[in-house]
């Protein structure tokens, strides 16, 4: 049997019949439906999801896109971040080193992997990168990192993937390539250029309330950067940025730099105008 062509412009008129009854209940039903949706919808929007609720996550936000991390991928990218501008390193050395760390370890602590490698560039001991356990401090690694980048010939202009590979020596290093996007977004973000780019939330037991350590905060993150004296707006939301990627690890649930605050409000989408600090100080709570 031939397959009929509806071509455009050929209309089909179907006549149905209904009762008043049976259209009676049918407006009854869409108004219950529509009722119930639109209430449900208002009841998500109040209520987060207990997922959110359970786990803490940050988000990194910049014109060149938006990238979900966890907590401790946020905090060794502010430690890079952090350490590139105490060594007065570009941008571009950022990137190079989040493509690399993306690479090797997806930005985490790791304390394994091909044969001896360890840490945050999967550095090996046996091939002189330092003991386990320096290659296991984040800060260590970075400067050891970046040390040897900074010894490759043009390294700002030559492609990522052959920056990273003279430092790695890796067997595919072809691989870094892919995640220069992402490392550009989240260069952005912690080196301070892209203001209020940082955000995270954690959830906080009712009872005892953790007292935020703000002082043992301030020794860590004067580790990485060194003087925490705020010389311009950009190093001011570096600093911002690495207190907001930490605030869980030192039960921080306030951040002020600049006329905008980040608090640890699952119901805030970013960084809110108000607040004292102004763009000589960071003010942490």
């Amino acid at each position: 049997m031939a397959s009929q062509l509806i071509r455009p412009g050929r209309f089909f008129r179907v006549r149905l019949r209904f009762s008043r009854g049976v259209i009676t209940i049918a407006i009854i039903v869409v108004v219950l439906a529509v009722g119930v949706s639109a209430g449900l919808y208002h009841l998500m929007r109040r209520v987060p999801s207990p997922l959110v609720q359970e786990e803490p996550f940050c988000v990194v936000t910049t014109p060149d896109g938006v990238l979900s991390l966890l907590p401790e991928q946020a905090q060794i990218s502010a430690t890079i971040a952090a350490v590139a501008a105490r060594r007065r390193l570009p941008e571009r050395a950022v990137v190079i080193a989040y493509a690399t760390a993306l690479q090797e370890s997806k930005i985490q602590n790791l304390d394994y992997g091909d044969r001896d490698s360890v840490g945050v560039f999967q550095q090996r001991e046996s091939q002189g990168w330092g003991t386990e356990k320096q290659l296991m401090d984040p800060v260590y690694a970075t400067n050891k990192f970046f040390a040897a980048l900074v010894k490759v010939k043009d390294y700002r202009k030559i492609p990522l993937a052959e920056a990273a590979q003279a430092v790695q020596r890796s067997a595919g290093g072809y691989a870094y390539a892919p995640h220069e996007p992402d490392a550009k977004i989240l260069a952005a973000a912690f080196t301070g250029r892209v203001p209020q780019a940082v955000r995270c939330w954690y959830p906080v037991k009712k009872s005892p309330v953790p007292q935020p350590r703000t002082v043992e905060a301030r020794k860590q993150l004067t580790r990485a950067l060194g003087s925490l004296a705020i010389t311009t707006k950009r190093r001011g939301w570096l600093v911002a940025s690495w207190w907001v990627a930490h605030a869980e690890k030192y039960a921080l649930s306030r951040v002020g730099y600049s006329g905008a605050t980040w608090s640890n409000d699952i119901e805030a989408e970013g960084w809110r105008p108000g607040g004292s600090a102004g763009a000589g100080k960071v003010e942490l709570a």
